[in-house]
């Protein structure tokens, strides 16, 4: 192998060196090389892009179930109001709203468009679609649609107009996790259809009406392909030949496309958020005190999904002043070798630094492997570690206030939901990425300090009732405080200024 340096032909701004590898043979000259390299480089590009079209175009028929023509007929129709969308709780729905203070609420009206069930409620077929992390898209839904006092039937008397899609439940046949490729497409024919058959998006631009993005990184609606799923490995109920073919795909796409491994956020800011949605107000659970491409519109910061009645059931066997013998909590993804093939940090390293040098320390009680029985744990536990992954938020945040853990924030810049109902920093401690070496030390110091203080606060119930969702809207829950959030956008020059000039 020799090595040849060469400066390549530029302008004088743009002179530079490049290395140029030979592999040489003693029986072929320069030029047979250079043909057998080229030949051997279109082999690989055609092998490449055929392997990924392949891959892409069968998925899409191994994991997108086609929708009944039955279902779908209404769809060019013009959407009709109805009173209620989730019908079995209609019989109790005066009573269970007498109960909803109206307080910060008072005359605050959100109008639901009634989308075709493909948008929303045939994904409802699988039931972990309204109970996994990212089911705060389902939930709000639920509640807006079982409140007699803030719904309104009437689009003319809307302060704000709720467009109900479910981009989230799209699960993977092979990992489980929620694929989200389909979102835009998705969300653009919604917006298509109510500004087609409604005059209230145009009046607007679609600035009073409201979408939910509880993905990692909110309306940029990115997540990891194939490749973050097989560095997740997770059991498949049924191992068919379609799972085989799909392993062995990305097994050759990884093979074939190493260097070409997508980076999640940068291929997240690189799309940024759809234009259609710029002018529209979102909830997401993403959320930085920074500039980002991905919270460059109008934006709620809300909690990520944890079913309440999980939540109820770990109490009522683990009470909050219960026994808690475990001093410091992780359970989750940390990386032995935090830099992967894309030369990239996974956590910015933090989980790893965690690992390495608290694994062996009997007072932190670390997992890398899932566990079904988990917020038993986070319940018996003192401090539990809520590190950034992809994303600055994690559903264990909201898990450990949940069950009365203190959280530990380690993710710089995140911004927290309802910051102006949940004061952080009396029931949770922040520390520094940098810091995380330090984290034995400073946890000792809380725990002999003012941990008694912060833990009386953190089990107030109002804490805990402010990141929960329910089925209908309860004063003080989380779709109380999303509503709250919206109210107090209501008279913002900003927003009366769109309105006022239609």
């Amino acid at each position: 192998m020799a090595l040849e340096a060469k400066r390549p032909t530029m302008s004088n701004s743009r002179r530079g060196f490049y290395v140029r590898m030979k592999l040489l043979h003693k029986h072929a000259g320069p030029q047979q090389q250079e043909k057998k390299k080229n030949l051997c480089f279109r082999y690989y590009k055609c092998l490449l892009w055929f392997s990924l079209s392949l891959y892409f175009f069968s998925s899409y028929f191994i994991t997108h179930k086609p929708i009944p023509l039955s279902r779908t007929q209404d769809s060019k129709s013009k959407t009709v109001v109805s009173r209620t969308l989730f019908e079995s709780s209609n019989s109790t729905l005066n009573q269970q709203n007498k109960n909803v203070n109206r307080g910060l609420l008072k005359d605050l009206k959100v109008y639901i468009y009634e989308l075709p069930s493909k948008y929303n409620t045939d994904w409802l077929a699988n039931e972990r679609c309204s109970n996994h992390l990212f089911a705060s898209e389902v939930a709000i839904h639920k509640a807006l649609s079982n409140s007699l006092d803030e719904r309104t039937f009437d689009p003319y008397e809307a302060d704000f107009f709720f467009v109900p899609v479910y981009v989230s439940c799209n699960f993977s046949t092979v990992n489980g996790f929620p694929a989200i490729g389909h979102a835009r497409s998705l969300l653009s024919s919604a917006v298509n259809l109510i500004s087609s058959n409604h005059p209230f998006w145009n009046r607007s631009q679609g600035s009073d009406h409201v979408f939910v993005a509880s993905h990692d990184y909110g309306a940029c609606f990115h997540a990891m392909v194939c490749f973050e799923s097989l560095s997740k490995p997770s059991r498949v109920s049924k191992f068919d030949v379609y799972t085989v073919y799909h392993l062995f795909m990305c097994f050759l796409i990884w093979v074939l496309a190493f260097s070409c491994v997508f980076v999640k956020e940068e291929r997240a800011a690189e799309g940024g958020i759809p234009e259609f949605l710029k002018r529209s107000i979102i909830l997401q659970t993403f959320g930085v005190k920074f500039d980002h491409p991905c919270q460059d519109v109008e934006n709620v910061v809300i909690p990520p999904f944890i079913p309440p009645e999980s939540v109820q059931t770990t109490l009522e066997k683990y009470p909050l002043t219960g026994r808690r013998d475990i001093w410091a909590f992780f359970r989750g993804k940390m990386e032995v070798h935090p830099k992967n093939i894309s030369g990239r940090y996974y956590s910015k390293k933090v989980r790893t630094v965690i690992w390495r040098k608290y694994s062996g320390d009997p007072r932190f009680y670390l997992r890398r492997h899932r566990f079904a029985g988990y917020q038993s744990e986070i319940a018996r536990s003192v401090f539990c570690l809520c590190p950034l992954g992809w994303a600055p938020w994690s559903p264990r945040l909201v898990e450990s206030i949940a069950l009365g853990c203190v959280p530990v924030i380690i993710a710089d810049g995140i911004r927290l939901p309802f910051p102006t109902a949940v004061r952080w920093s009396d029931i949770s401690l922040t520390v520094a990425e940098k810091d995380v070496a330090d984290l034995g030390t400073l946890l000792d110091y809380v725990a002999a300090s003012n941990l008694s203080a912060i833990q009386k606060n953190l089990w107030a119930p109002d804490v805990r009732r402010a990141l929960l969702f329910n089925d209908r809207v309860q004063e003080g829950d989380a779709t109380w405080h999303v509503l709250s959030a919206l109210a107090q956008k209501l008279g913002r020059p900003s927003r009366t200024g769109r309105l006022s000039n239609q």
